[in-house]
């Protein structure tokens, strides 16, 4: 019988329709709390075949995620793939390396570089994201130049070192939603549109999700974008335009809790059986 490592913090819905997936599989599961461990090379114990991080934080996912690999287990998802997803910036560089269609976007420092790198964009309006964050938090959509001085101020006098690389995106029009995809192993298995009136649709945000029909198209610029960044178990949202589809971010540890039910797709059952199947 296999065993699943689940990384984790709190477990959320998410975490429990993961664990009734692998116990309907016989697949045993050990609950690994990230915040009790002791990751000494010497001394931890390796009782588990594969790991799946699904730490709520990003800094200590990514230290279990290295700690593992470096005593050769399988992890997912690779270290490499975490440290792409988790920065939008670097998101955005993998996909335009590959020519996978993402909006345009700049990186800079300073309310100067900000003001150049919009005029090169296109102009107003703009986003403004942490490079590093989720669920939505701490977006500003920019439509004028006193917006942005603002914004980079308090960037500037309140944030952190994250804060004070300022991601530009260039602002996309969407017809009331987006669109979420659920990719495995370089395959959509289900998509949802995330409706909302609010420019930004996360559902963690207040997004209504519904079921997103898997067209051709669909399927080939999300393949393209899973194998910029290396595969895996990901979620990756698109903006629909006039000429295609748009990758606009790439998430690594995806939560999908509402997602299963207006799919009618398990895909809890779809993360345990690729985790098993990276067992050699």
């Amino acid at each position: 019988m296999k065993t699943l490592g689940l990384i984790h913090s709190t477990i959320r819905a998410d975490e429990k329709l993961i664990i009734e997936a692998a116990r309907k599989k016989n697949i045993q599961v050990k609950l690994i709390d990230i915040r009790t461990q002791i990751f000494n090379p010497e001394t931890f114990v390796l009782d588990f075949d594969v790991a799946l991080e699904r730490s709520v934080s990003t800094v200590k996912g990514d230290y279990a995620i290295k700690f593992l690999e470096n005593l050769g287990v399988p992890v997912v998802n690779f270290s490499e793939v975490a440290a792409v997803c988790g920065d939008k910036f670097l998101t955005s560089l993998a996909l335009r390396k590959v020519t996978v269609p993402t909006p345009d976007f700049a990186m800079v420092f300073t309310l100067n570089q900000a003001v150049e790198a919009i005029k090169k964009i296109g102009g107003y309006p703009v986003v403004i994201k942490p490079a590093i964050g989720s669920w939505g938090r701490l977006l500003a959509k920019i439509n004028d130049s006193d917006s942005l001085e603002t914004v980079v101020e308090h960037k500037e006098v309140l944030g952190g070192p994250h804060q004070k690389a300022i991601y530009i995106q260039q602002y996309i029009e969407k017809p009331g939603h987006d669109i979420r995809a659920f990719v495995i192993g370089g395959k959509v298995i289900c998509a949802i549109y995330r409706d909302s009136k609010h420019w930004i649709t996360n559902t963690a945000r207040g997004g209504v999700a519904s079921n997103c029909p898997v067209t051709k198209e669909l399927s080939k610029i999300c393949k393209q974008a899973s194998e910029a960044v290396g595969g895996g178990i990901l979620a990756i949202d698109l903006f629909e335009t006039k000429d295609g589809y748009l990758i606009n971010e790439i998430n690594h540890t995806m939560e999908f809790k509402n997602s299963e039910e207006p799919t009618g797709v398990s895909i809890s059952s779809a993360i345990v059986d690729y985790c098993v199947e990276q067992v050699g």
